[in-house]
């Protein structure tokens, strides 16, 4: 059995208060209830899925263009196209056990017990997450890839900090907010059927989890002392540049026996990776914005990383309520 084993501080608060003090937390909860899915009755897991097809457009494939992928073959290119395939999903199962331990954890330490409510059902979602990806991985696909060091390294500092305010910033506004982008970049361009309707499901918890996020720290920065807030805004500069490098596919270059330096830079310089990795965080950015954590000297940093010209984008929480005001409407 592959186990690894974290030692981690958690302050566990009881919540005698029971009435009911956030309001909007407490609808996040019932949207919650609503949405549960049972993976096995909505997705259509008979779908004979093709491997080896380009998962998306051409111009988006790491090495598009290179004199190596030049000089590579059908079938080389076609194994490589399920390799990446392979390492992507593995990276979303893997982020999705993180997510798993951290709700958990929220669970715990959060004050309020409209959090606390609200976290139950993001375990739940979760589970079915980790469920799902994994299945179609060893069931669709054959493999998966082990987790990504840039990956490993953020979910242990999520997990490890004591601090439930540092676990909503680490996972529900940094994590979540990249795989929500990603996932519906994934939605818009994958040719795969299967994937498409099971990412339409994920989707829909995810935007919940980042408006939780949102939700519980809007304003709270504001009342925390300089060196508190300058702390958390160093946190999300880094996990940032972590998550930026996690999509280089070193892993997969050296499965291939491939220059693994030479196939990262290319990956790192080609174009439509570029607008790839800065489209993912198209969610973070706004939601930092909104909770007070976009200062100056942050924007500065950001600007560096090619993402602040997201700034002015609509949050998740505000695309949530957009999105159900349309669905209502038409009701």
């Amino acid at each position: 059995m592959n186990v690894e084993h974290l030692e981690a501080l958690l302050d566990v608060t009881y919540t005698w208060s029971y009435e009911e003090t956030r309001e909007k937390l407490r609808e996040l909860y019932h949207k919650g209830q609503r949405g549960q899915w049972v993976p096995e009755d909505r997705l259509p897991w008979d779908t004979k899925v093709e491997l080896g097809g380009p998962p998306g457009p051409p111009e988006l494939f790491p090495l598009y263009g290179s004199a190596i992928y030049q000089r590579m073959s059908d079938d080389e290119k076609s194994r490589l196209n399920i390799e990446i395939n392979s390492w992507t999903l593995s990276q979303f199962l893997h982020g999705e056990q993180g997510a798993l331990l951290a709700a958990a954890q929220l669970v715990d330490s959060v004050p309020d017990i409209d959090s606390k409510l609200y976290g139950g059902t993001q375990v739940v979602d979760e589970a079915r997450h980790v469920e799902v990806y994994a299945r179609y991985l060893h069931e669709k696909i054959g493999f998966a890839y082990p987790i990504s060091p840039h990956l490993k390294t953020l979910l242990d500092l999520i997990l490890k900090d004591s601090r439930w305010d540092m676990k909503f910033l680490g996972m529900q506004i940094m994590v979540e907010g990249l795989a929500l982008a990603a996932f519906g970049m994934i939605r818009q361009n994958t040719y795969e059927p299967l994937l498409r309707e099971l990412t339409t499901y994920v989707m829909q918890d995810e935007a919940r989890h980042v408006a939780f996020g949102i939700l519980s720290l809007n304003d709270y920065y504001r009342d925390q002392p300089e060196k508190e807030v300058r702390e958390r805004e160093d946190f999300v500069y880094e996990a940032a540049r972590l998550m930026r490098d996690r999509f280089l596919f070193q892993q997969v270059w050296e499965k291939m026996d491939m220059p693994v330096d030479e196939c990262s830079r290319i990956a790192l310089e080609n174009q439509g990776q570029k607008m790839f990795r800065a489209l993912l965080f198209s969610k973070i950015v706004p939601a930092v914005k909104k909770i007070g954590l976009l200062s100056e000297r942050q924007r500065v940093r950001f600007h560096e990383l090619g993402i602040l010209a997201f700034e002015n984008a609509s949050d998740p929480f505000a695309e949530l309520e957009a999105a159900e005001a349309a669905q209502a409407a038409t009701a």
